[in-house]
Parts: C-alpha cells; structure tokens; sequence
C-alpha cells in the first residue's frame, strides 16, 4: 500500500511534455510549469489555482453538474454552451413566449429569469485524502478476514467516502464536500465548493444559432454553431449562498475572465479549463471491445428508432418541439458520439494499439517475479470475465436503452411506487411537483408510439440469445402478455394500455385515495404478486396496466442486473491492477488521471489539421455561415432567420473582426484534451484571457475518451469574438457589453 501511495505522489508530481492530459490544477509544479511558459503561458502555477488567494480557477465553474462556465463579470455574468443553458432555456419557454426559437436579451436586472434547478459551484480547494481512505478500508478488512481484497468492497467503500466528505463538510459548513476516486482507485481527492442556487438567464441567441448544424454538423468540423448563452449568479446581500429570492442582487465576483478581442494565430498558446466527465484512457483492450461491440451498438440502434418517432412528432407541433427539444439534443448528441466513436476505434485500430501494450506489459512483469506474482493472472482473468458476460452487458444495453430510457411514462409508476402506502399532505406536494415537472415535458401520443415501436425492436435484437438461443431469458414477462392477449402486436398492447392507464396526465393524484402502493421490500416477503402491485381501482382493485408494466421491468431490471454483477468484480479489480501496472511500469513519464467531472486544465495551442487527403483550417470565417444558410431548403439543420443573415451580410464587424483579415471569425480549433463535460470551458490565451468558449470534438478522433490521438484530434471553441458581435449588434445587449469593460 505504501509503495501505491508513494507511486501516485510521483505521478501527480510530474510535468507534462505533451499536448494530451487533464491536468489537476493544484498539482502543477515547477516542471510542468516551464513546459507550459515555453510554450506562451505568461501565468504561474499560483496565479492558475490558489486556494489562499485570487487565481484563474475562481473564474471557472460546475455548470449544473453537467458542464463548464466562466465568470466573465464583476457582476456574476456566466458564459456558457447553449447546449449546456438549453434545457433551462426549454423550460422558460412557451408557445406563446418562444425564447427557445427566439432568443431572448433582458434589459435589465428586473427582466433576467430564474431558471429552477439550475445551479453553478466554484471550486475553493482540492486536498488529497488517498491516506484517509486506505487506512479505513485497511481497518475493515482487518475487522472482517474473511473479505477478498481482489473483490472490490464498494459498499464499504462508499461509506468511508462519505464519511471523508462528513469529516471535511464538518471543518468547512459552508462548503460543499466530494470525495473521488483517481487512477482507477489508486487515489482519492476531496474538493470543496461554494455553491449558488439562484441562476438567471440573461440572454441566449436563436435556437437555429445556438444549435446551428444540429445533427448534421455535431461533432464535425468546419462548424459555424454560435454555442453560447448567458446566466447571472445572484446571491443574498451579503454575498452568501441563497435561494430564489426577489430580494437577492447580483454576486461580486471574486475573480472574472477578462474577454479578448486581440484574436489569434496557428501556434498561439491556448488552454481548456473546465470540468471534463468521463474517460476511460486506462481501459484494457477487452473493456474497449465491450464498450463498443456491447454498449455503443444499443445506444445507436435504440436511440435512432427513438429519435424517428419524436422527430415527426416535433415537426408537427411546435407545442410537442419544446417539450421535447431537450431531451431530443441530449439523446441525439450521444446517439452520434457513439456512431463516431465505433468509427474510430475501427479506423485507428484502437483495440490492437491497446493489445499492443498490454503484450508490452506482460513482457515488462515477465522479467520480475515479484511483479509477475502481482499481475501475471491480470489479463487471463480480464479476458475471461468479460467474455462470460458479453452476451448479457449487450441486452442489458439494449434493454436499459429500450425500457429504462426509451419509453417515458415508466418513471411515473417507478415515482408513485416509491412513495408509502399513505402520503400525507407534505408528501403528496412533493409528489405533484415531481409529476409536473415530468408532464410539462410530455405527451403520451409520442411516448405509445415510442412504445410500438421499442418493443418490436427489443425483441428482435435479443432474438437467438439467452441459454440455447432462447431469447425468453431476456425477455421481461410483460412480453407474455403481448403475446397470448394481443397476438405480438405490441401497436396493439400500446394503444390499450394507454388508453386505460391513469397515469398519463396529473390528474392521477386526484386519484390518491384510490392509489394503493403495497410493493414488496425485498426478499422473503410472504405476500401474493396480486398483493404486492398498486392499484387505481377503487373497490374494483384493478391494477393500473402501467404499473403492471412497472413491475414487470422493475423486476427484469433486477435479475439481469445481478448477472452483471456476476463478473463486476474480477473486471473492476483487475482494470485497477492494470492502472498500477501502466503507472508502476512508465514511472518516468506523466500521467494524468482519467477525466471525472473535477476541475482540469488541458493545453497545448492553436492548430489545423489533415485528415486523409483532407485539410482543415483552424477557423471558420462569417461567409462559412452564410454558404450555408444558403441551403437551408434542403439541409433543416442549416435554417437561419433572415434578419441575422442581413446582418452577417453587411459585414459591419467592427471590433469584432480579426485584424488580420478584417473579418469575423466564427469558431477555432486547437489540440486541448476535452471530453463530455468540458463543454462550456474557457479557453484562454497565454494571458489568461478568454478566447473561446470549448463546445465539441472533431469527428476524426471520436475515440478520444479511450485514447489520445495527438495528430487528429482537436477542440472546438466558438471564438469569443463572434459572441460579442451577437450580443451587441443582434441582441443591442449594450449594457452587457459594457459590463465587461469592452
């Protein structure tokens, strides 16, 4: 354990000599420091991240959990992705008052809108805590001798991270404390958070700028996507954390970026500071495989089916497009990452690069026999473990994609279920606040369609699986009742169990006194199925079908999730011996650790690319936008209105445009490491000035969350300069403007 610990203070300690990595802000030294200098940054370590005093990750924010942000403001001004703002957007908006297609720019203080449920955390320090963590786990292996140390003990694992976070919560009460683990669990890190709750929006340009390109351009390059919006901290008078209130005022900001418009050049330095969520760059050529042979190949197939029913739908109506814009972008954006990312891993032969190191790891512990003792079984038993549950990890894919996350009114019953058999009043409001939030963003004519049109598809791709090629084992028992009550049709089934469930719509609360909820709690229960499933029948006790549905999921849910588990340990215990192995066998090189949603810098500088035959520039310039508006009759995903086509056409760029070519550049590339979550980072110039704001990945490389292709893959930013054009002359957001000193 000693030598672990020793080994990841090495790791975190080394300087960087190349492009790729996401780099924890506070374990930048000296070395690391003079690579960066070199190649243009004017900052020292303390002036990026100080936990004492003012620096560059003050200005940087968790964007609701799910993306990055900039404080671009004294007065708490937030910059980020329209994609990121976009389900806020969503819900602000109205047939009526349609800020979602629209934009919207609030004139003053008065007009910015809360948005519920949006938040923003700044990070006010990370410590390590790998010390911490060991020695409680040590000691409950020392209570319990009969536990494996090979079997993962996550349970307890948990509750020791927890009780980290206590201990840290309970030194800083105004703080929010997370524990995670670094290195595939070879470390573990707590970071603290100053966290606001009353979120503004403030201005967001036209749907058809923010998403230009859609589906067509996502994740391709040359883009033209305007991919910003604009929030407001506010907090109490005094500066502190607070609920919506009228009475809150504008946060004064620690720190703020301060916004260039000097543009830049092909070797320029630039740097991504954000919260990058998830990669897997550790992962064994066997882990790769199954994520893309197992998982990607549900998301692609269940989610394109899923994607066909809500389009036609949302083409439709305009009512049915803004209750379900969000959920179509989040899905489609995974949907085409999943596409690439197959494309790539095939296309770069990521799997045999993979296989390739580990056949130079297997040479390297061959020649000692105490770090043969230590890893020889390592791969034997990753592959093995993996091939016993390929088959079932991909109808798990496909299930989860189908019933978990296809068809919607589920998570009705799965609510209502959770609830105790008699709600008070104070239960029965939060349920109702739960169930409109659902039903503002639904409507059961897309969701039975859906249904029809996922059931078939579910069975057909676990058709020939299960034990002799009967697929009956991966098919939940709601499909005996397809079968022997409507002939297979599940159009059939659907549409009569729309029709008779009461849980479409809100009124099924009014209900409640009818609504018994009796499900077993677990193993050994002595009450009948008929017993156990809820109710809204009144004396009649009829089941509602939905709930029945439920049930039928719910359970099917929990047996395949078991066989998972089956093989979950021996697959996570022996990724985590190869993440010692590559870290213990490369001590001279650095490495960083996989992305997981904490604060990170990547850097590198501004740069083109060739792909094939094929090279790219490192902008786009306003006629790029205007080509292809040009031939928005037959590409939708390039509509533009045509007030903002007048404009981009008289070319009346101003300060906004670059000195070099007098004219407005759109969005750049450089070579920073991003992934999902960094988008609404900041990218900065050597200064520390802001440039850009990071919103996507280039096709090319969409292996990039398993492994860094240096000469492919790139990060596209919106320059900061074509945001401001559209602020001030499309939006005549002056005070804006002016608020950032500009």
């Amino acid at each position: 354990m000693k030598r672990i610990l020793l080994l990841m203070l090495l790791v975190c300690s080394m300087a960087s000599r190349a492009d790729e990595g996401m780099w924890m802000l506070n374990r930048i030294d000296q070395q690391t420091a003079d690579v960066m200098k070199g190649l243009g940054l004017q900052l020292s370590p303390l002036q990026l991240y100080n936990p004492d005093g003012e620096s560059l990750k003050d200005c940087v924010v968790d964007f609701c959990d799910f993306c990055s942000g900039v404080v671009v403001s004294p007065e708490g001004l937030v910059f980020t992705n329209h994609h990121c703002g976009f389900s806020g957007i969503q819900k602000l908006s109205t047939p009526e008052d349609d800020i979602l297609k629209n934009g919207f720019a609030a004139k003053s203080y008065e007009e910015e809108r809360p948005v519920e449920g949006f938040f923003v955390r700044f990070l006010d320090r990370t410590e390590e805590c790998t010390g911490r963590v060991m020695r409680a786990m040590n000691e409950i292996y020392k209570q319990h001798p009969d536990k494996d140390p090979k079997q993962l003990d996550y349970e307890n694992l948990d509750s020791v991270m927890t009780a980290v976070e206590r201990e840290y919560s309970k030194a800083n009460p105004d703080r929010y404390c997370l524990v995670k683990s670094y290195y595939g669990g070879n470390a573990y890190f707590v970071s603290m958070y100053k966290v606001y709750n009353d979120i503004r929006l403030v201005f967001t340009p036209t749907q058809t700028l923010g998403k230009f390109g859609g589906d067509t351009d996502n994740w391709m390059w040359p883009r033209q996507t305007c991919d910003f919006s604009v929030f407001r901290i506010y907090a109490d008078k005094d500066g502190n954390p607070a609920e919506y209130s009228k009475d809150n005022v504008p946060l004064k900001a620690k720190c703020y970026a301060k916004v260039s418009l000097n543009g830049f050049q092909p070797g320029d330095y630039c740097m991504t500071v954000g919260y990058p969520g998830s990669t897997d760059r550790y992962l064994s050529s066997y882990g790769i495989r199954e994520r893309v042979e197992g998982i990607n190949i549900s998301m692609i197939d269940v989610r394109g089916k899923k994607q066909e029913v809500w389009k036609k739908w949302m083409d439709s109506d305009r009512a049915i497009a803004i209750k379900y814009a969000s959920k179509f972008a989040s899905s489609s954006n995974y949907w085409k990452n999943s596409i690439g990312m197959n494309k790539a891993v095939r296309e770069l032969n990521v799997i045999g690069q993979k296989q390739q190191l580990e056949q130079d790891i297997r040479r390297w512990y061959g020649k000692d026999s105490r770090l043969t003792a230590r890893f020889g079984t390592m791969f034997d038993e990753l592959e093995q473990a993996y091939g016993n549950r390929f088959e079932v990890i991909r109808a798990y894919g496909f299930f989860a994609e189908t019933f978990l996350r296809g068809i919607e009114l589920r998570r009705v019953a799965a609510i209502l279920a959770s609830k105790p058999k008699d709600m008070d009043s104070t239960e029965i409001a939060h349920t109702r606040e739960q169930l409109q939030a659902f039903y503002k963003d639904y409507d059961p004519r897309v969701d039975e369609e859906t249904m029809a049109v996922l059931l078939d598809n579910y069975r057909q791709q676990v058709k020939g699986q299960g034990v002799g090629g009967k697929e009956q084992d991966y098919l939940p028992s709601i499909y005996k009742d397809i079968d022997s009550l409507y002939h297979g049709d599940t159009k059939a089934y659907a549409r009569d169990l729309f029709s008779k469930t009461a849980l479409k719509d809100i009124s099924c609360l009014d209900k409640i006194g009818e609504l018994s909820l009796t499900f077993s709690q677990g193993e050994g229960n002595s009450q009948s199925q008929e017993e156990n499933t809820p109710s809204l029948g009144g004396d009649k006790g009829e089941v509602d079908p939905m709930f029945k549905y439920y049930e039928s999921v719910r359970d099917f849910q929990t047996d395949i999730s078991k066989r998972i588990r089956d093989d979950r340990q021996t697959i996570d215990y022996n990724e985590y011996l190869l993440t010692q192995a590559i870290l213990e066998r490369d001590q001279e090189t650095p490495h960083y650790s996989d992305a997981n949603f904490s604060l990170r810098l990547s850097y590198g500088f501004i740069q083109d690319y060739t792909a094939g035959t094929q090279h790219f520039d490192y902008f786009t310039p306003s006629q790029s936008l205007l080509d292809k508006a040009a031939r928005q009759t037959e590409i939708e995903d390039y509509k533009l209105e045509q007030d903002i086509i007048s404009l981009l056409q008289k070319r009346d760029f101003g300060r906004y445009a670059d000195p070099k070519d007098n004219d407005l550049h759109l969005c750049f590339l450089s070579n920073n490491d991003i992934t999902g979550g960094n988008s609404g980072s900041p990218m900065f110039n050597g200064k520390g000035e802001l440039i850009g704001l990071a919103f996507d990945g280039n096709w090319e490389a969409m292996s990039g969350d398993i492994t860094f292709n240096p000469d492919l893959q790139r990060c596209i930013g919106v320059d900061i300069r074509f945001v401001l054009y559209l602020i001030d002359k499309w939006g005549h957001a002056d005070r804006l403007i002016k608020e950032m000193g500009l």
